[in-house]
Parts: structure tokens; sequence; C-alpha cells
């Protein structure tokens, strides 16, 4: 094997970080490197323990003094037996840890924001972004240099990679909609996020809508992909509008790592980030809606005010009802033709723009960087 990467990361449930770093190190492996993972575990570890590699559970995901104590003390000897040639942390306790050691163990580190954190002077102090750090848009570049005063020259800034191969227009739907008990027939409407309350602003609105959606739309059914610490109260509040409905309008599903073939049974997609990447790849309609905005139905249109959040919508409206149900009326509403369309533009822009393998090239630039400095 080539050189040693310990990758460090909060978990690895459903969420647009955790796949990221799923694709990453994927991709990273096929280049020869060896991927060691240190995590709380999660729905993805099977798969990449079935990819021959290592997954070391350590409690990255709690902030408790307690358990950040113990995590510290399972890094430190994981690195002290493994070796690894550098350190690449997701996430805040990640990062700190992992910092922490560097100081005294002097391993190249390189951190990834993925998001924009919360900033009060406590938590500031529980940040570290390594050496070098890996932002996934602009706006999270600004955003380092302005909250943390990060260097230009320490920032690399990348994108959310996607399996085109995976994440197709080519995979077939019927099994899956056999499995969830389907109507193929009948619209569906699908979102993949962790239902935490941070991120489930979207599955929100979509149970609030569903009535109103649903009469118009007859048959009309809503896939709801992902579980977190929200998900038994929206599921309970998903069964009093199948109830109010008459019908088994929304499925929830809970976690699952098959995201493709569940985003195949789509006919539109709302979401942001990674998730509308990738259905965008596999030819779905998206609406851009999220905890952090609203954008709407992704067009040529929509695609600068896209592009500057890395599809996360910061700055942008708040998520309505009104404008939700406006925009997913008109996407249902338009000609199959029309809906092609959006799609195949979708895709073309994510294979010019939003490939693993320019995700992996960033990182290696990251690590070569790192790696220079240690010399």
């Amino acid at each position: 094997m080539g050189q040693k990467i310990l990758m460090a990361l909060n978990r690895f449930d459903i969420g647009g970080a955790e796949t990221h770093v799923v694709e990453l190190s994927k991709e990273l492996q096929r280049r020869g490197y060896e991927v060691i993972l240190a995590s709380s575990g999660g729905a993805y570890v099977a798969e990449l323990e079935a990819l021959h590699m290592r997954h070391v559970t350590v409690p990255l995901d709690e902030r408790s003094f307690i358990k950040m104590y113990r995590s510290k003390r399972l890094l430190k000897k994981l690195i002290e037996q493994e070796r690894p040639q550098l350190v690449h942390a997701h996430a805040r306790i990640p990062g700190f840890l992992c910092g922490l050691l560097q100081r005294k163990m002097k391993f190249p580190f390189v951190t990834t924001a993925h998001w924009v954190f919360y900033t009060d002077t406590l938590l500031r102090m529980l940040t570290n972004w390594g050496q070098y750090t890996i932002a996934v848009s602009e706006d999270i570049k600004t955003y380092l240099m302005e909250s943390y005063h990060v260097p230009e020259s320490q920032i690399v800034v990348t994108v959310n990679g996607i399996d085109t191969e995976k994440f197709s227009p080519d995979i077939a739907k019927e099994s899956m909609v056999r499995e969830l008990g389907l109507d193929a027939s009948a619209p569906i409407i699908g979102t993949v996020s962790r239902l935490d309350d941070s991120r489930a602003l979207c599955t929100r609105r979509m149970i609030a809508v569903a009535p109103k959606l649903a009469a118009a739309f007859p048959g009309l059914q809503m896939l709801i992909v992902g579980s977190g610490d929200v998900f038994d109260e929206l599921k309970a509040a998903a069964e009093e509008v199948n109830r109010t409905i008459g019908r088994r309008c929304i499925v929830m599903t809970g976690a699952r790592t098959d995201i493709n073939r569940l985003v195949a049974v789509c006919d539109v997609f709302l979401g942001v980030s990674r998730a509308a990447l990738e259905a965008m790849a596999e030819e779905k309609p998206v609406i851009l809606a999220g905890n952090e905005g609203y954008i709407g139905i992704f067009s040529e249109q929509t695609l600068d005010t896209a592009r500057e959040s890395n599809l996360c919508c910061r700055g942008c409206p708040s998520l309505e009802e009104d404008a939700l149900i406006r925009d997913v009326t008109d996407l249902l509403q338009a000609s199959p033709e029309e809906r092609a369309a959006l799609g195949r533009y979708g895709r073309e822009l994510v294979l010019k723009e939003y490939s693993v393998k320019r995700m992996a090239d960033d990182c290696e630039r990251a690590y070569q960087m790192a790696w220079k400095q240690k010399k």
C-alpha cells in the first residue's frame, strides 16, 4: 500500500459531510493510499469495511469532557500504532482533538470545512483548522478568513465530488418501487437528509404542505430518507398527515446507504448540497431548499446563486411553505420534456464541475503542501 491517511470524522451516518468522506476515501484508496477511519460509527461503516478500510470506533460525536478525553486517548493510541503519514479531520471535535495531538506528535495535519460553524468564544476555542484547510465552497473560504483569520495561502477550495457512475439516470427503479410499496404511476417527491434539527427544515416543510399537494395531485407520494435526533418527531407528524389524507402519502425510510436507488424513484427532488448534486447526477429536477435558505428550482437561471454557497442556499430567502408549493406545482405541471431538460442540465453540470477526481486532486494538493511544510 501507499501512504497512510487517517480520516477522523464525528460519525458515518447519512449526511453531506459523511458522504463526502466516503467518496473521498474510496477515490484515495483507488489511487493507492491506505485509508484508516476513526468515528463513532454509523450507516456507512459496513460499506467502507467491505472495501478493506479499517474503521476504529472513537466517540467523536459527543462534546462532553469525559468523551472528548477518551477520544483523545484513543486517537493518540491509534496514531502511535498506525503512524499515518497524514491526519485529515472533518468537523469541529475531530479537528480540535487531532489539533491538540498534532502539537506534540508533529504529524502533517489537514482539515476540511464542510459548513459554517456557529461561532462564539468557547466554540472558537474548540476549533482547529490544521496546517491547511480544505473548504468545500468559496463562501466557506471567505468565512474561514473573516471569522477565524485563516490565511488565504492555507486554504484549498474544493467541491463535493459525485460518483456519476453510481448516481446515473440509467439506474432502474422498479425494485425500489416494489420494496417501498410505491405507486410509480403517481408523482413521487423525494428528499435525503440527516434529520437533526439543524438540517431538517426542508423535511418539516414537506410534511406541512403534503395535504395541499396531495389534494392538487391525486396519488402524490413523498419519500423522506435519513435519520437523526428529530426522526421520531417527524415520523409522528408524517403519520398524522397520512391519517388526515386517508392514505400512505409520506414514506420515511430511516437511514439508508443505497441512496442512488432511492433517488431513482423520484420525479422531483428537494434538498441541498451533496444530496442535490447526487439527484442532479441522476437527471432529476431539483428544488434547492434547506435550513439556510431557499433558491427554488435549479436551472441555468439560478446557477450562479446556487454555486456561491455550494448549493446550500446560504444568504438566500428563508424556506417558506408557499414558495415550496408553488415550485413543486410548477415542476409537476411542466411537460415531461421540460423536466427532462432540467435533469440533463443538472447532470451536465455535475460531470463538468463536481467530479470525484477533482475533489481528490484538491485534497492531494493540500496533502502535498502539508508534507512539504513538515520537510
